[in-house]
């Protein structure tokens, strides 16, 4: 059977219908935010774009058909991701981060948990989940083998119930709606300070609301502008023992597997905010003249510079598909695609968007054209979701170093 790249008719409806809802709604969110200075108020301000979004299917998407779901596979999940990202970035985040969130219980779970956790979520898709995985320190090492560093947060048990203490920076989605909280937390944690993560770390499904969830403080970042970065603190939280997702050790695969899923998907949230960048450089290109008799475009470097962009664009989007495909095919075990999607969009993304202002010139480091702020979002990409050198490069090199690593399997669709 041959290659095929040809989008069936449900995967071009999906696409269309992304597009048109990124058209009619989500381009009304930068003109929201725009004017609110706090991020708390900003991500707030999203929440009847979110709604619409979950109202729209979106985050029935994410559920299985068991509970009402439709259960998108990672590569359609994919081809609507990057329609949304090419008109807004923020609310789109906010659905990766209940992605995120239920990961664990959708791919891990028993069915006691799944009935138990995601009802709510099909029910009224407006609520958040949040992983809370991040530690204050930084979340690269927390598969490192000396129980003496890495994760820091620790979940105690207590006849029939976790205690959870510890602390947690980029809690996305963390703050809830209102401030009070996320309606569920996957909690990132170990079970013995004394033992390794790969014998200790866990993770723990932690209703928003339980005593002991205490939002610190917001980090504001420079894009990404209304997707919101809470530290929260987790002071004695109690929950049942079984809420717990499979056994202490499980939780590193469980967290690689969710950060595969996201890796994937980011490619796509690259290419569209690449796109985005493209179709304002090339409307200007074709436009301006720069007090020149001819639009720039009909200079060689602009032209040049344009199909340079063009290239990384397309590359990006099959790469992309391919690192999506072979997820779904393999069932999430086959990770090194998704990986090298993560850390090769987001760089080329980087670039792209630099090179579209090189294009426009000084009038794109200003409120003149969208430019600045997509680069605002768009240096984001290499450095959340595991920092390209913190994580992922290191996920790469460990797969590199394994005795039965085969360079060709990824290309050939081996598990």
């Amino acid at each position: 059977m041959a290659i095929d790249f040809q989008l069936s008719e449900a995967q071009q409806g999906l696409q269309m219908g992304a597009r048109a809802f990124g058209a009619e709604v989500l381009r009304k969110v930068a003109a929201t935010i725009a004017p609110i200075p706090r991020p708390e108020d900003r991500f707030y301000a999203t929440r009847p774009f979110y709604k619409a979004m979950a109202d729209a299917g979106f985050v029935k998407a994410l559920l299985p058909a068991s509970i009402g779901g439709t259960a998108l596979s990672t590569l359609d999940f994919a081809l609507a991701a990057e329609e949304l990202a090419a008109v807004d970035v923020n609310v789109p985040t906010t659905l990766l981060g209940t992605g995120l969130g239920l990961h664990a219980v959708l791919h891990h779970g028993t069915e006691a948990q799944k009935q138990r956790f995601l009802p709510d979520f099909a029910e009224d898709g407006s609520r958040l989940a949040a992983l809370a995985f991040t530690e204050v320190t930084g979340g690269a090492n927390y598969d490192n083998p000396d129980p003496s560093v890495g994760v820091q947060t620790f979940a105690r048990r207590e006849g029939d119930e976790w205690v959870i203490n510890g602390a947690k920076h980029y809690t996305t989605n963390g703050t809830g709606w209102d401030g009070k909280g996320a309606h569920l937390y996957s909690v990132i944690c170990r079970t013995d300070p004394a033992l390794s993560p790969q014998d200790s770390l866990a993770v723990i499904m932690v209703p928003g609301g339980t005593p002991g969830i205490e939002i610190v403080g917001i980090l504001d970042t420079v894009g990404h502008r209304a997707t919101i970065s809470p530290r929260i603190h987790f002071n004695n939280v109690r929950v049942p023992a079984a809420n717990i997702v499979g056994k202490p050790g499980d939780g590193i695969a469980m967290v690689e597997g969710a950060f595969a899923w996201t890796a994937a998907l980011i490619g796509a949230a690259c290419v569209g905010v690449m796109r985005a960048a493209f179709d304002v450089a090339l409307k200007f290109a074709r436009s301006d003249k720069r007090s020149g008799t001819v639009p720039v475009i009909e200079h060689q470097n602009v032209g040049f510079m344009l199909a340079d962009i063009k290239m990384r664009i397309e590359a990006a989007r099959y790469l992309t598909w391919k690192a999506c495909h072979q997820l779904d095919l393999t069932e999430g075990r086959s990770r090194e695609l998704a990986i090298i999607t993560k850390v090769h969009c987001s760089e080329l993304c980087v670039q792209a968007v630099y090179d579209t202002m090189r294009v426009v010139g000084v009038d794109a480091y200003t409120d003149m054209h969208p430019l600045a702020g997509l680069m605002q979002d768009a240096l984001c990409f290499p450095l959340y979701d595991g920092g390209n050198m913190g994580v992922r490069r290191r996920q790469l090199h460990a797969l590199l170093r394994s005795p039965d690593y085969n360079p060709m399997a990824s290309a050939e669709a081996l598990g």
